[in-house]
């Protein structure tokens, strides 16, 4: 009763309430579950690093750091580039840590500070991509469920839709979803990157979590690879959590072929120069091989069903707060 504005200015108190502490429990199984998950696996643990020159997804939204008489540093918006050179040496990589982007989103979805898990496989193309991705998520889910019945219960979340969450998952080409939004009323035309409001309208029709694939090239990043069977599209998923929470995961198969990355970081405008390592990795010895991200606060704010990611975080970093 007191209000969300209070509770948050607040919120080194408030940590000690009922609500937050069933969340805290619950995340803390979450990050258990992940890490036995890829430890099970065979997957290596790879630490990337959070102060990078390298953009990973969008110059928009990056932090900028003064870094000594190097210029700018970026606060990391993914450690993915990173990993891919680790898969290169390892095979089957993973890391977990916090996340920075500067995106000015007021939406229940977005935090300036989250973490993300990421992996990348070698020798692994899209579809493996995919049945790793659910293999993952089923596992976690299992675990909240085994150890954190009272939790749930605390959050009022039903868990009648959880149980459903098994492998396989359905799957949904962009240009089906693209039509099926249409046909819903949604504004979307082909090309387009889903929106949150599309993204529930799609999650609302399946019990499981969903699969959105072969998205159009000009909606994703430069790193995706090339759709053989439609140029127009790239090799990729989106992972869309049920009950309308949406994207959860966002994946694809990477450009392997220096000569196609390289045209495509150039279409983007990006500074070759600073890439000059990630396109060595395609010079000296490349493989086929995907990977993904998976947002923890998202996840778990699907799994909990709250409203909002800022509960599922101890201290929550958006655009208006970084106080206490």
């Amino acid at each position: 009763e007191h209000g969300i504005d209070f509770l948050l200015e607040n919120r080194h108190l408030w940590l000690r309430s009922s609500r937050p502490h069933a969340m805290m429990r619950i995340r803390d199984t979450a990050i258990m579950a992940f890490r036995r998950f890829f430890h099970d696996e065979g997957f290596l643990l790879i630490d990337t690093p959070i102060l990078t020159g390298s953009i990973g997804e969008s110059a928009g939204t990056l932090f900028e750091v003064p870094y000594f008489d190097l210029g700018t540093a970026y606060l990391a918006q993914t450690g993915q580039l990173y990993l891919e050179a680790a898969c290169a040496a390892y095979g089957r990589v993973y890391n977990f840590g916090p996340t920075f982007r500067a995106e000015k989103s007021k939406t229940r979805r977005h935090l300036t500070e989250f973490w993300m898990l990421e992996a990348e496989v070698a020798y692994a193309d899209n579809e493996d991509n995919m049945r790793l991705q659910e293999r993952m998520v089923s596992a976690v889910v299992a675990a909240v469920l085994a150890g954190h019945r009272d939790d749930l219960a605390t959050l009022e979340r039903d868990t009648a839709p959880l149980e459903k969450v098994t492998v396989p998952f359905d799957r949904l080409d962009y240009g089906e979803a693209v039509k099926v939004l249409q046909g819903k009323g949604s504004a979307i035309q082909w090309g387009d990157d889903l929106g949150g409001e599309d993204e529930t309208i799609l999650t609302k029709m399946h019990e499981k979590p969903v699969f959105v694939t072969n998205y159009p090239k000009k909606a994703k990043a430069f790193y995706m690879k090339e759709n053989p069977a439609n140029p127009d599209t790239v090799l990729c998923a989106d992972l869309l959590a049920p009950e309308g929470y949406g994207e959860i995961i966002g994946g694809s198969q990477r450009e392997d072929v220096l000569e196609k990355l390289l045209a495509r970081i150039r279409e983007e405008k990006l500074p070759e120069d600073t890439y000059g390592w990630y396109l060595d990795l395609r010079k000296f010895g490349s493989v086929p091989h995907s990977g993904y991200g998976i947002g923890l606060e998202r996840t778990l704010a699907w799994i909990c069903g709250v409203q909002h990611i800022r509960e599922c975080i101890p201290f929550p970093r958006t655009i208006s707060r970084i106080y206490p």
